[in-house]
C-alpha cells in the first residue's frame, strides 16, 4: 500500500471500537434443562451471522452506492473493505467499522431467540439466522444507518441500535413465539434456574453496552464519553426503579428484578445515548424501566408466552427510547463530535424546537416493526412447512429439555440424563432406598433430597 496515500487514523479511535461482549443472561433465566442450548445458540449466531456478514450482509447494509431501501454488492466477500474509510466512520478504517457493526448483526437475532426458548428446534433455528439476517436485519439497518437509507435521509435519530437491534429483534420475537405457540407447561412455575448466571450475564452485557453505545461515536471523543455516561446512568436508574416497583407487590428485593430493570434502562437509552444530556438519560432509565415493568405484568395477564421477556424489555424499551430521543435530542450534545465552532451540526428534537423529529421517529418504529414482524412470520411459516425444518420440539423432547433432546449434553454434570427433571430423579432414588430398607435387616438411610434444578 502506498504510505503516502494512507489516511492518518487515530489509533485510540480504533482501539475504542473493539470492546463489545456477550453474557450468560438468557441461560440463567431459562430452566436448567434448556440452559446449554441457549448458550450454544448465542455462539452459533456469532458464527453464522459472521459468515453471512462477510459474504453480502455488510455490503447490503452499508454499501455507499445502494438505493433508498437496500444496498448493493459493492463489498461482496469483503471487497474494498480495508484501510480506506467508510463515510459513516471517517476516523477509523472500514475494516474496523466492518467488525464493529458485525457485533450488532450477531446479537440481534440471538435476542429474538429468547421469546421462543425451551420449545424450538435448534437445526431450523440455525438456518433461520442466515435467512433472517438477509431478509430483515440488512434491510432495516440500511434504512436507519446507511447514508442513502430512506429513514436516514429523512433524519431519523438512532445512535446505537434502538431500531435495527431492539425494535427488529422484539418484533421478530413476537412472530417466533406466535408461530411456535405456548410451551406445554406454560401455566406451571417456570423459574430461572441460576440467578448467579443472570447476575454475571448482566455485568457482561452492561460492559458490552458501553462498547456498543459509546463505540457508536466511531471515535474516542467527548461525544463517546457522553454516550458512556448516559448509558451507565440509564442502566443504574432502570435497575433501581424495577426493584422498587416489584417491592411494592412482593415486599422482597429481587436481584433478577434489578438485572431486568438494568437491561430495560440500557435498551431504552440505546437510541439516544449520543444525542441527549446526562440529566435526560435519567428520564430514559426511569420511564423505560417503569413501562417495561408494566408490560411484563401485562404479558403474564394475557398469557403471551414470551419466555424471556424479549418484547416487553427490548422492543418496548427501544420504542420508548426512540420516542424520548425525538423529544430530548440536543444540538449541543451532537456538537461534541464536531470541531469547535462548526455550523453544520444537526438540530435536535423537541427541546431544540424541532417538533417534526418525533414524527420521523414514529415512522421508523412503525416501518421496522412491520417489516421485521411480517418478514419473520413469513420466513418461519414457510420453513415450518418444509420437511425436516419443523420448528417446534416434539412433546416428549420439550419435556426432556432442549439440551438432552437436541444436543445430548447438559449444562451441569449432576443433572440426570434419562429423566426429564431432577425431582423425578430424587423420587426414584428415595423409592429405591425404601425398597432396600424393606429387604435389609438394617434400615436404609434415605438421603435428603437435593434441591430441584
Amino acid at each position: 500500500m502506498d504510505t503516502a496515500a494512507t489516511p492518518n487514523y487515530d489509533s485510540g479511535s480504533i482501539a475504542w471500537i473493539l470492546c463489545p461482549g456477550l453474557g450468560l443472561f438468557y441461560s440463567g433465566l431459562a430452566r436448567a434443562k434448556n440452559a446449554l442450548s441457549l448458550m450454544f445458540l448465542t455462539m452459533i449466531a456469532v458464527s453464522v451471522v459472521s459468515i453471512q456478514w462477510y459474504f453480502w450482509g455488510y455490503s447490503l447494509t452499508f454499501s455507499e452506492t445502494g438505493g433508498p431501501f437496500i444496498g448493493d454488492l459493492a463489498h461482496f466477500v469483503g471487497r474494498n473493505v480495508g484501510w480506506n474509510a467508510h463515510p459513516n466512520a471517517p476516523n477509523i478504517p472500514s475494516s474496523t467499522f466492518f467488525i464493529f457493526q458485525l457485533m450488532f448483526a450477531c446479537i440481534t437475532p440471538a435476542l429474538a431467540f429468547g421469546a421462543s426458548a425451551e420449545r424450538m428446534k435448534m437445526g431450523p433455528s440455525i438456518l433461520f439466522l442466515f435467512i433472517w439476517s438477509t431478509v430483515v436485519y440488512n434491510f432495516t439497518t440500511y434504512w436507519i444507518w446507511s447514508p442513502n437509507g430512506w429513514l436516514s435521509v429523512r433524519g431519523v435519530m438512532d445512535y446505537a441500535g434502538g431500531t435495527p437491534v431492539h425494535i427488529s429483534s422484539g418484533s421478530a420475537a413476537v412472530a417466533y413465539a406466535l408461530v411456535l405457540g405456548k410451551r406445554k407447561d406454560y401455566n406451571k412455575s417456570n423459574q430461572p434456574h441460576n440467578v448467579s448466571f443472570v447476575y454475571i450475564g448482566t455485568g457482561l452485557l452492561w460492559f458490552g453496552w458501553f462498547g456498543f453505545n459509546a463505540g457508536s461515536a466511531l471515535a474516542a471523543n467527548a461525544r463517546a464519553v457522553q454516550a458512556l455516561i448516559n448509558t451507565h446512568l440509564a442502566g443504574s436508574v432502570g435497575g433501581l426503579v424495577w426493584v422498587l416497583l416489584d417491592y411494592r407487590h412482593e415486599k422482597k428485593l429481587s436481584l433478577i428484578g434489578y438485572c431486568t430493570g438494568a437491561v430495560a434502562g440500557l435498551a431504552t437509552i440505546t437510541p439516544g445515548s449520543g444525542y441527549v444530556s446526562g440529566a435526560s438519560s435519567l428520564v430514559f432509565g426511569l420511564l423505560g424501566s417503569a413501562i417495561c415493568n408494566i408490560c411484563v405484568a401485562w404479558k403474564s395477564k394475557y398469557h403471551f408466552d414470551d419466555a424471556l421477556d424479549v418484547f416487553a424489555v427490548h422492543y418496548v424499551g427501544g420504542l420508548v427510547g426512540l420516542l424520548l430521543t425525538g423529544i430530548f435530542a440536543q444540538q449541543s450534545i451532537m456538537a461534541l463530535s464536531y470541531p469547535v465552532g462548526a455550523t453544520d451540526v444537526p438540530i435536535g428534537g423537541f427541546l431544540d424546537g424541532n417538533y417534526h423529529r418525533i414524527l420521523i421517529q414514529m415512522a421508523a418504529i412503525g416501518s421496522v416493526t412491520a417489516w421485521s414482524f411480517l418478514g419473520t412470520y413469513v420466513i418461519l411459516t414457510v420453513m415450518n412447512r418444509i420437511p425436516g425444518l419443523h420448528l417446534r420440539l416434539d412433546e416428549n423432547e420439550e419435556e426432556m429439555g432442549t439440551d438432552m433432546a437436541q444436543m445430548g449434553e447438559t449444562a451441569y454434570g449432576f443433572l440426570p440424563k434419562s429423566m426429564t427433571d431432577s425431582s423425578l430423579a430424587v423420587g426414584a432414588f428415595q423409592l429405591k432406598a425404601m425398597e432396600e430398607a424393606t429387604t435389609s435387616t438394617t434400615p436404609a438411610v434415605i438421603q435428603p433430597s437435593v434441591q430441584q434444578a
